[in-house]
């Protein structure tokens, strides 16, 4: 797989997602529904969360400590 080089917008869009209360919390519970709705919709249909994972090379629902 290639390198995605990351800019300034691809910063400020994972920002968004990080400070984003639903994402937030699915990364954090790991489960109920706004785990399933960013796991589903992360990747379709939302920027910020395709951002995330572009900058912090992780999805939006993956806990940021790694388990």
């Amino acid at each position: 797989m290639s390198e995605v080089e990351v800019g300034a917008v691809d910063v400020a869009l994972a920002r968004v997602c990080a400070n984003c209360a639903i994402c937030r919390r699915a990364r954090r519970k790991q489960k109920g529904l706004p785990y399933e709705l960013v796991r589903r919709v992360e990747e379709r249909i939302c920027p910020f969360c395709r951002a995330y994972e572009r900058v912090y090379g992780r999805k939006a629902h993956e806990p940021v400590n790694g388990g």
